[in-house]
């Protein structure tokens, strides 16, 4: 259909193959003859790295956003929940392709950023855990981290924090950072499990926040399922390794047999109650920040003309 739109001749594109096979060699340079065998993408290839082989499966890495998958298997589901439906991998000519549903946390550690490098918060990202154990709970402030490049939020919503008292310390606001990760994780979550009917067990995680054990612990509690951490956390890199050594003519490695090499596994703690009623107050901050309503002045010059209204009282 695009091919026709744009007028694009088809026999000009490239044939599409598998994740794992021989696809050519290298030519020229110090790895000249080497066979090409794996072909991922960055967030699929951790998928592959996680280990995540079968239906149910999940996996979050943890960056300046977050990117989850969801192995659905070799059943390809159509989100009603706004998640993308993607080709997870296809190891081999002969094998079928196992599909998932992709969604993903726009501002994660990009908040922490955020608190560091504006608000001047913190001075480095290896106080974040520290200062944010130094209190107990976020002293009932959320946090909603809407930024200008959260295509996923809608235009009209703005980024808030809500709950703050004279007693509000930064520990407190870094805390509901943290929480706020995990919380827009959950909702991404519930989401998949919707789409495609049936309960992730766990969740395996990778990326550079994945470091802070307090936000494993966290995101733990607040989804209400244990939380893997791997002894390889670079999942992306060895995902792409294994399509490679998988492939046949290679065989290096054979994915059947692998295992998946855990460092630490974090279990909730607190109770269901606690666990929904914090979700249920995060909610109610995301929908406040739902109720502002921006116009922009005709003349760029005046003020006066500005409104910025709130339906809702705080």
């Amino acid at each position: 259909i695009l091919c026709r739109f744009f007028n694009i001749p088809m026999n000009i594109l490239p044939t599409i193959l598998s994740s794992s096979e021989i696809y050519g060699t290298l030519t020229s340079g110090p790895f000249k003859g080497i066979p090409i065998s794996g072909c991922l993408g960055d967030q699929h290839a951790a998928l592959l790295g996680q280990m995540c082989f079968k239906k149910g499966q999940a996996k979050s890495t943890y960056g300046s956003g977050c990117h989850l998958l969801y192995n659905t298997g070799y059943t390809k589901v159509d989100s009603n929940h706004g998640l993308l439906t993607t080709v997870a991998y296809k190891l081999g000519k002969s094998t079928p392709a196992v599909y998932a549903l992709e969604g993903s946390v726009a501002v994660a550690g990009a908040a922490i950023n955020w608190l560091k490098d504006t608000l001047n918060v913190i001075n480095s990202f290896s106080e974040v855990e520290n200062i944010a154990s130094h209190v107990m709970h976020t002293g009932d402030v959320y946090f909603v981290p809407v930024f200008s490049y959260a295509s996923n939020w809608p235009q009209e919503a703005r980024g808030i924090l809500v709950g703050l008292t004279e007693e509000t310390e930064k520990g407190h606001i870094i805390r509901a950072s943290l929480e706020a990760v995990c919380f827009q994780i959950r909702d991404i979550l519930e989401a998949m499990q919707k789409d495609c009917g049936y309960p992730i067990s766990q969740l395996q995680v990778d990326g550079a926040m994945i470091s802070n054990n307090l936000l494993m612990q966290l995101q733990s509690d607040l989804c209400g399922i244990p939380v893997v951490r791997p002894l390889m956390v670079e999942s992306t890199a060895l995902g792409a390794a294994m399509a490679a050594g998988h492939a046949e003519g290679i065989g290096v490695w054979d994915l059947d047999h692998m295992q998946p090499k855990i460092s630490d596994t974090f279990y909730p703690v607190i109770t269901e109650e606690e666990r929904d009623k914090r979700y249920h107050k995060w909610k109610c901050a995301v929908e406040k920040c739902f109720d502002w309503e921006v116009t922009t002045p005709q003349d760029p010059n005046s003020h006066s003309d500005s409104k910025i209204t709130n339906h809702s009282r705080f």
